[in-house]
């Protein structure tokens, strides 16, 4: 009886506007969001609850908020949205030529330092797929794949996957960014506890070089003394140009971006400065074929 109840009546419309009310908070951002009369988005919602034979929000004065029953259906509502989505792309570009879509999530230092050169190999073995390439910390990368918004994600190894299919994809090293007449320009390799008496230049909050750093300041019994938060490799580097700190980042983004400058960078000796990206996946065989085949390709990039 639930299921035929289902079919007839959770559209997608109605489940756009649930995920809208979750993301905005209340149900009148969420109606002017979707282009919906407020009161017929709550005449959906009540109608969505009444269908599922449960409350999928806690309605309070200052807004609403899932119950644990609209996480799950947020999950799949997600989902379905995206496959949605998925399913009109490839179609639409079908009349284009192309015969394939894969959307992927990455990581700021996968994409920075190796997937542009592995998707051009990608796109010119395979010039009928197109890829959709999205940056995010790498639990944004987990989480999205959890989500079903991606097929496959590429986060750190020292993540938690959650449960997800893992295997390695390269592996990086981690040094020490600085003008070239710092002090410490002077060593060949650093620990990361002799360089916590300088400032830093930090990337964003999330990354996971800066939650890195900030744990191994903590086990040295110091605080990491950050000066600004930057967006990517590139600003940090003109930040440590301008004298702003030093800073952490991979060896091939310093070689990308910082030698230009004239930076200089020394390798760290600590044990997690060597570090591997690895590619998750929700089920390797569950893979459509052109993201079987950009996962294949990507797995054998070591």
């Amino acid at each position: 009886m639930l299921q035929r109840s289902l079919i007839r009546r959770l559209d997608l419309i109605t489940l756009q506007l649930f995920v809208a009310v979750h993301e905005e908070g209340t149900l009148t951002r969420a109606a002017t969001r979707e282009a919906i009369a407020v009161s017929a988005a709550s005449k959906r919602l009540m109608e969505l609850e009444e269908a599922l034979g449960i409350s999928l929000f806690v309605r309070q004065a200052k807004g609403m908020t899932l119950t644990p029953a609209g996480e799950t259906l947020l999950h799949h509502a997600r989902q379905m949205l995206f496959n949605v989505e998925k399913m009109g792309l490839e179609l639409g570009e079908h009349s284009h030529g192309v015969r394939g879509y894969v959307r992927m999530l990455a990581n700021l230092s996968a994409i920075i330092q190796f997937l542009p050169e592995d998707l051009r190999d990608f796109s010119e073995r395979h010039p009928q797929v197109k890829t959709d390439l999205e940056e995010r910390p790498s639990s944004g990368v987990i989480q999205g794949v959890l989500d079903g918004v991606a097929d496959l994600g590429i986060c750190s190894r020292d993540s938690d996957v959650k449960g997800l299919h893992s295997v390695l994809y390269r592996q990086d090293k981690l040094v020490v960014l600085m003008p070239a007449h710092h002090p410490l320009a002077s060593r060949s390799t650093l620990a990361f506890a002799d360089t916590l008496d300088s400032d830093y230049v930090g990337l964003h909050a999330a990354s996971s070089i800066n939650m890195r750093t900030h744990a191994a300041a903590r086990q040295a019994g110091k605080v990491l003394r950050l000066r600004i938060h930057v967006p990517g490799f590139d600003a940090m580097c003109r930040m440590v140009q301008a004298n702003m700190g030093i800073g952490i980042l991979p060896q091939k983004a310093y070689e990308l971006f910082g030698r230009a400058l004239g930076l200089h960078a020394v390798p760290l000796t600590d044990d997690w400065s060597d570090r591997a990206l690895i590619i998750v996946v929700r089920d390797e065989a569950g893979l459509s074929p052109v993201s079987r085949m950009l996962f294949e390709q990507l797995r054998g990039a070591v």
